[in-house]
């Protein structure tokens, strides 16, 4: 038992570590396969898709390239505001590039909806999205995701990145946060 484990905000485990690092591993090589002649820039959002983008990063075998971004949709709430906004922005000029946005989790679609017209407005060669996590039922916007990890249940999730109020994005596991969430 792990202290995670004692924790009472932590709810279930809905993706284990092991499942987790095989999956990504899995998406590595089909990355690889599809960038090969064409390797891609590959563009986290900041800060919950860092660690899946750290290690997918490392499961592509080919010679790639990184930006990040910070975008703002949740504040310190369980839910998006539908507000985005571009906190960081990319260093990287997109014209002409292949370019794969790596994110956390696709929730309302709102957030990346926002984002891939931005993305796209910066003329690249080509866009694609790959997502960790999409939460069945909740789109309220289309969004064209090539690649995606996992679907989970509509329920507020942490770890492996993905945070409340900046916590838990060191838990190894995605488990449901039963918690309360502090006020802004």
């Amino acid at each position: 038992m792990s202290s995670w484990d004692a924790d009472p905000d932590l709810g279930d485990v809905v993706v284990d570590r092991e499942t987790l690092r095989v999956r990504v591993q899995e998406l590595g090589a089909e990355l690889a396969e599809v960038y090969r002649d064409r390797p891609p820039l590959l563009v986290g959002v900041l800060k919950g898709a860092f660690i899946f983008l750290s290690d997918l990063a490392r499961a592509i075998e080919l010679p790639i390239e990184f930006d990040v971004m910070a975008v703002a949709s949740y504040g310190s709430g369980t839910t998006s505001s539908g507000v985005v906004r571009i906190v960081k922005d990319l260093d990287a000029d997109l014209t002409g590039r292949h370019v794969l946005v790596v994110e956390d989790i696709v929730d309302s679609g709102l957030t990346l909806s926002y984002l891939r017209r931005n993305l796209l407005a910066r003329r690249p060669a080509s866009l694609d999205i790959c997502a960790l996590l999409v939460k069945d039922g909740r789109q309220q916007a289309t969004v064209d995701l090539r690649y995606v990890g996992f679907h989970i249940p509509p329920e507020f999730v942490v770890g492996y990145g993905l945070d409340v109020a900046e916590r838990y994005r060191n838990l190894p596991d995605i488990r449901a946060y039963r918690g309360s969430v502090p006020v802004d």
